[in-house]
C-alpha cells in the first residue's frame, strides 16, 4: 500500500504504475470489445452532429454570419491542440475516466475531482443540446408532413408561444439511455451503422448544396466584426471534442494503448474538413439572416426549391445526431463510474451489469437529467453552459501532459505530442481565450456547480477516496 503515498492531502496523486492492479473486479470491470474503427466512429459520432446540424445555423443568424467558417476554425486549432495532448495521455494511460483520470494521476485528487466533477455537467448538459437539436429538425419535418402536434410539447418554456417542455427531446434521452444499458458491443454496432448514415448525409449536402451556392451571400463575411466569429467560437467548441467523451472509453478498448491515440487524431480531422465543407455550403445558400437557426439546412435547400431534399436532410440530421448523445452519455456515464470507483464518490455507482458489464444505475440517472435539461432549457443556454467547463478541462489536460513529460520523462508512449512544450501551451492559451468570450451568466452558473462540488469534496470524497483508505 506504501506505493499509494504518492502525495498528501488534496495533492495525493494515483501512480500510473499501479492503476492496473488496483482497478478492476467487485463488480467494477469493463468489458474490452472496441477496435480502432469502432472507436473511431465514436469519435465522429460525437463531433459530427450538432455543430453542422443545428449550431452552424445558430451561430451563423445570430453571432457570426458567413464567418461561422472562421469559428470553427479557431475552435477546431483550439481543439487540435488539446486533441494531441490527449492522444498522448489515451496511448499511457488507458483507463476509464479520460481527463478526470489524466488530471488525477498528474495534478493530484483535488485537480481530478474538479475536472470529473466539471464533466459530469459538462457532458450531461450536451447530451441535452444535441437532443433539442434534434427535436427542432423533427418539428421541421412534421410541420412539412402537414401533422399538427400541441405547442405545448414542441419546446421549453418562453422559447414560442404556448411552449412548456421539448417532449421530444426528453425522451431522446431516455432511449439513448436505454441502448447504451444493452451493453457496449450492441451499442457501438449501432454507432457505427448510424455514423456511416451520417457521414453520407453530410456528404450528400455538400455535393449538392455546392452548386446552389451564391458568392453574394458571403458579403460581408464579418457582419458582427471579428469578435463575433470568436464569440461564435466559444459557442461551438463542443462540436469539436468528441474525441474526448470518445476516450473515456479506453477501458473497453481492445488495443487501447494503439488505437485510441489514431482513434482521437483520425475523428478530428474527418470531422474538420465536413464541418468546414458544409459551412460554406450553408452561408452561400443562403442568406446568414435567413438561416433557420434550429434546422438550418433543412430551410436552406427547401429556400433553393429542393424540398424533397430537404426532407431527406431532416431525417438524416434526427439519425445522424443520435450519435452525439451516445458519444457524450457515454462519456458522462464512463467519468461516473471511474470517480465513483474511485471512493469519490459512492461505490454504489460503480456496479455494473453481471452480464453486459455497463454501469447501469449512472446511465438511467444521467438520462433522466439530461431529459429535464432538454425539456426545459432553451438550447442557447443549455450550450453556454456546456463549454466553459470542458474549456477549462483543456487547460487542465495540456498543462499535465507537459509537467509528465518533464517529471517522468521515461515512461513508455505509444505516442508523443509533436512540438513540445508548443502544442499543448498553444490549446491552453486557445482554451483561455475562448472562455473570455462566455457571457457572465455562464460563469454564474459554472460557479454554483463548482461550489456545490468543494462541498461534497471535502464533506465526503476526501476521506472516502481509495487513496485516503490506502493510506
Amino acid at each position: 500500500m506504501a506505493g499509494f503515498r504518492t502525495g498528501e492531502g488534496v495533492l495525493r496523486r494515483k501512480p500510473i504504475e499501479q492503476i492496473e492492479a488496483t482497478e478492476g473486479g467487485g463488480g467494477t470491470g469493463l468489458q474490452r470489445t472496441l477496435g480502432l474503427w469502432q472507436l473511431t466512429a465514436i469519435g465522429v459520432g460525437g463531433i459530427i452532429g450538432a455543430g453542422i446540424f443545428t449550431l452552424a445555423g445558430t451561430v451563423a443568424n445570430g453571432t457570426a454570419g458567413p464567418a461561422v467558417l472562421v469559428s470553427f476554425l479557431v475552435a477546431g486549432v483550439a481543439s487540435a491542440a488539446a486533441a494531441l495532448s490527449y492522444a498522448e495521455f489515451a496511448g499511457m494511460i488507458p483507463k476509464a475516466g479520460s481527463a478526470y483520470t489524466y488530471g488525477y494521476v498528474v495534478l493530484g485528487e483535488l485537480a481530478g475531482w474538479f475536472i470529473g466533477w466539471d464533466l459530469l455537467l459538462e457532458y450531461t448538459a450536451i447530451v441535452a443540446v444535441v437532443a433539442i437539436g434534434i427535436s427542432g429538425y423533427f418539428s421541421f419535418l412534421v410541420g412539412e408532413m402537414g401533422a399538427d402536434i400541441p405547442n405545448w410539447m414542441l419546446g421549453a418554456p418562453g422559447t414560442g408561444d404556448g411552449h412548456k417542455v421539448d417532449l421530444f427531446a426528453a425522451l431522446l434521452c431516455l432511449l439513448i439511455a436505454y441502448l447504451l444499458n444493452l451493453g457496449i458491443e450492441n451499442a457501438a454496432r449501432f454507432e457505427m451503422v448510424v455514423v456511416v448514415l451520417k457521414v453520407l448525409v453530410v456528404l450528400l449536402v455538400i455535393a449538392v448544396g455546392i452548386f446552389h451556392i451564391d458568392t453574394t451571400n458571403y458579403d460581408p463575411f464579418f457582419p458582427y466584426g471579428v469578435g463575433g466569429a470568436f464569440t461564435g467560437a466559444a459557442t461551438v467548441f463542443f462540436a469539436v471534442f468528441g474525441y474526448d467523451a470518445m476516450s473515456t472509453a479506453a477501458e473497453e478498448s481492445k488495443d487501447a494503448q494503439r488505437h485510441m491515440p489514431k482513434a482521437i487524431i483520425y475523428s478530428l480531422i474527418i470531422s474538420m474538413v465536413l464541418y468546414v465543407a458544409a459551412c460554406l455550403v450553408l452561408t452561400g445558400m443562403q442568406n446568414y439572416k435567413e438561416v433557420d437557426p434550429e434546422s438550418g439546412f433543412s430551410t436552406a435547400f427547401k429556400s433553393v426549391g429542393l424540398s424533397g431534399l430537404a426532407d431527406v436532410i431532416a431525417v438524416g440530421a434526427i439519425i445522424g445526431i443520435l450519435t452525439v448523445m451516445f458519444t457524450f452519455m457515454l462519456g458522462v456515464t464512463r467519468v461516473w463510474f471511474a470517480m465513483s470507483r474511485d471512493g469519490l464518490l459512492p461505490k454504489w455507482f460503480a456496479k455494473t451489469h453481471p452480464t453486459r458489464h455497463v454501469p447501469t444505475r449512472v446511465t438511467w440517472i444521467v438520462g433522466v437529467a439530461s431529459a429535464l435539461i432538454a425539456g426545459f432549457l432553451p438550447i442557447g443556454e443549455a450550450a453556454e453552459l456546456t463549454n466553459i467547463g470542458i474549456l477549462l478541462a483543456f487547460v487542465v489536460v495540456c498543462a499535465a501532459v507537459i509537467v509528465l513529460r518533464y517529471r517522468q520523462p521515461e515512461l513508455p508512449r505509444t505516442f508523443r505530442t509533436p512540438w513540445m512544450p508548443f502544442v499543448p501551451a498553444l490549446g491552453i492559451v486557445f482554451s483561455i481565450w475562448l472562455i473570455t468570450f462566455l457571457r457572465w451568466q455562464t460563469w454564474a452558473r459554472f460557479a454554483v456547480w463548482f461550489a456545490v462540488g468543494l462541498v461534497i469534496y471535502f464533506g465526503y470524497s476526501y476521506r472516502k477516496s481509495e487513496l485516503a483508505r490506502r493510506r
